[in-house]
């Protein structure tokens, strides 16, 4: 059985408060991006994982994958399956991609072995390997909130604009990302200013990640100035980064982005 894990984007970020346990709460709104992995899973004599297109750094045994189905088999009787994604997604972009395939491979599980897990309970698994793995149960725009695994469903739809994402070859570490925050309540919820004509986003909706990450990478500051140029209706850095997008009335030309950089119109 294949499904195919699709990318997120942010828009607006607030880093809202500094956690007990060491973590951040934050808002934010998920949008799901038509940007894919695909993910097979087929009966195996034994557990393996396999991966081809970008390289997936780290073990096999840490892959949220193989530790997805680690955690099913503690409460369901599963057989030995191998498990093979083919990763198109750009890897540390802040656009899900490893969150999406731990979701997904929980939702093919669930169809593939009959499993009888309701939406609640697939919610439930994801939210214990990520905090925005929960997100792509669903794949539905959302308000997110507290770590990023609590959602409000609002009411977006970009599908008569078009989006282009560009990833520089710049890795934005999450470490680097949080060293330059200092967490505080926005004047405005997103929930209410998502609400507002996408016009007006540019001037209310903000990724707190920008501020200390742009000083750092010049290159990445320059991305969203030039999807502005271009004619972008607004561009942001999505999540930690180091990927920009741009939401534009018609597809821009942009090509002279292409030259050093990864772009994806959607």
């Amino acid at each position: 059985m294949i499904l195919f894990p699709n990318a997120k984007i942010n828009i607006g970020l607030n880093i809202t408060e500094r956690r007990p346990d060491g973590y951040h709460n934050l808002e934010t709104i998920f949008y799901p991006l038509d940007i894919k992995d695909a993910l097979e899973v087929v009966q195996s004599d034994k557990l393996s994982f396999t991966s081809s297109g970008l390289d997936i750094p780290g073990r096999m045994e840490d892959n949220l994958c193989v530790k997805g189905y680690q955690m099913l088999k503690e409460d369901h009787d599963l057989p030995p399956v191998n498990i093979h994604l083919h990763k198109q997604i750009p890897i540390g972009a802040g656009l899900g991609g490893g969150s999406s395939d731990a979701a997904f491979f929980i939702r093919l599980m669930n169809d593939e072995f009959k499993l009888g897990l309701s939406v609640d309970e697939m919610t439930g698994y994801a939210r214990r390997l990520g905090a925005d793995c929960a997100f792509f149960i669903e794949n539905k725009p959302v308000f997110a909130f507290e770590r990023g695994d609590e959602f409000e469903a609002i009411k977006l739809d970009l599908s008569a604009y078009k989006i282009v994402l560009v990833m520089p070859p710049v890795h934005v570490s999450t470490g680097e990302a949080f060293r330059g925050i200092v967490p505080a309540q926005p004047k405005e919820s997103l929930f209410d200013l998502i609400k507002l004509p996408i016009t007006d986003w540019k001037k209310y909706i903000k990724n707190d990640f920008e501020t200390s990450i742009f000083k750092n990478h010049a290159e990445i500051r320059g991305i969203k100035a030039a999807l502005y140029e271009a004619g972008a209706i607004y561009s942001s850095m999505s999540g930690s980064g180091a990927s920009v997008f741009g939401i534009f009335e018609d597809t821009p030309d942009v090509k002279f982005l292409e030259e050093e950089n990864e772009v994806f119109y959607c």
